[in-house]
């Protein structure tokens, strides 16, 4: 089996929906992402194999390769586009891992893109000539519609079960936008992208503020807010996934970070929030690790509550989690979100000293986590 290295990472500001980026298609996004990657490394269009991207919400047909395609990579290159929801981007660089340590390929772009504002309007078509169109959010997520909770009052459901009051939501929310405040170390990371270089959505939040939101489920004691629910956006995010071979032969190994290993494990529909700590136990033990042994983590923050929740459950070191911010600063892109934790990974762990390993996972609907574990040469 052939080793897997990240050798470059960049991604797109992340925007609300109908913010900065919401004219944009997600070839629009996409492309520059991964021409800044390329740009980064050295490396040619003619030299990428393979172009996997993960996305949820374009409406069907495969954006990886209109996305490629717009790129320059040449016609020659597969591309597969991925839906596991908000696991989407990171089970893409997994599945490129996968890839090149089959010997199939030796340079795959991998990542996710996603445009909530460009979502197509979503409807089910008519039965009979009498009815109307439906229109839908989403579709479902489990054959159980007792078991395929609103995400939101999942969240809400777990707060409540776990005593995860609203104040420590909001103080873990409010530290959120503080790191990615101070986080001066962005523009190794973001492309521009329609003029934008940085995240909009990221603000100075104050306890004061969050007091003053109205709830959006549960109840006063452990109830969520606008402030501790990760807002809607648009984004793209892609890394450079090389062989051993092809990282030696085109001089990268300075910017290598070995990929170590990646999970994808199912939990209970009914709290999807909790699936990460499945997929990130089991990746621990597959490699001989515990979670004291992880540098960094990158965890998702669709909901404070998740990432409060995901932090205890996997016995992670709260101290190493999201250090520069996370998504509730930022914004959740769905299927582009995974590649973005890969892209603030790989970043973090170029600054750190070599055998450093990180952790990064996220949760989606339907029950399903995904984690990736890399390591610093």
């Amino acid at each position: 089996m052939t080793a897997a290295y990240i050798v470059a990472g960049r991604r797109s500001p992340a925007a609300p929906r109908g913010g900065g980026l919401s004219a944009l298609e997600v070839a629009d996004l996409g492309v520059p992402v991964i021409r800044q990657a390329l740009s980064d490394t050295g490396l040619k269009t003619t030299q990428v194999d393979d172009v996997i991207l993960g996305n949820a919400l374009y409406g069907g047909g495969n954006p990886a390769r209109v996305v490629a395609l717009a790129a320059g990579i040449p016609e020659k290159a597969g591309a597969t586009t991925i839906d596991t929801q908000c696991c989407s981007g990171l089970d893409a660089i997994g599945l490129a891992a996968d890839r090149i340590a089959s010997g199939a390929v030796d340079i795959v772009v991998a990542g996710g893109v996603e445009s909530f504002s460009r979502a197509p309007i979503r409807h089910k078509r008519p039965r009979t000539v009498d009815e109307e169109p439906i229109p839908y959010d989403a579709p479902p997520f489990t054959p159980w519609p007792d078991r395929d909770p609103d995400m939101i009052e999942a969240a809400a459901n777990l707060a409540a079960d776990q005593n995860i009051s609203r104040i420590a939501q909001e103080a873990y929310a409010v530290e959120s936008h503080r790191r990615s405040r101070a986080d001066s170390s962005k523009n190794a990371e973001v492309t521009s992208v329609a003029g934008i270089d940085d995240d909009e959505f990221t603000r100075a939040l104050s306890p004061a503020l969050c007091q003053r939101l109205p709830l959006l489920a549960g109840d006063q004691a452990c109830g969520l807010t606008s402030a501790t629910i990760a807002v809607e956006a648009d984004a793209a995010a892609m890394v450079i996934v090389a062989s051993k071979a092809a990282m030696k032969e085109n001089g990268l190994q300075d910017r290598a970070v070995a990929l170590l290993g990646a999970a994808s494990r199912g939990g209970d529909p009914s709290c999807p929030a909790l699936a990460p700590i499945h997929a990130a136990k089991a990746l621990l033990t597959r490699l001989g690790l515990r979670p004291n042994d992880l540098g960094c983590v990158e965890m998702m923050e669709a909901f404070a509550v998740q990432a409060l929740a995901c932090i205890e459950g996997i016995g992670l070191d709260p101290a190493t989690v999201n250090r520069r911010g996370g998504a509730l600063a930022r914004g959740h892109p769905i299927g582009a979100s995974g590649a973005i934790l890969a892209v603030r990974l790989y970043h973090d762990l170029l600054r750190n000293a070599p055998g450093t390993r990180g952790l990064a996972a996220i949760a989606a609907a339907g029950g399903l986590g995904s984690a990736l574990i890399l390591a610093s040469m």
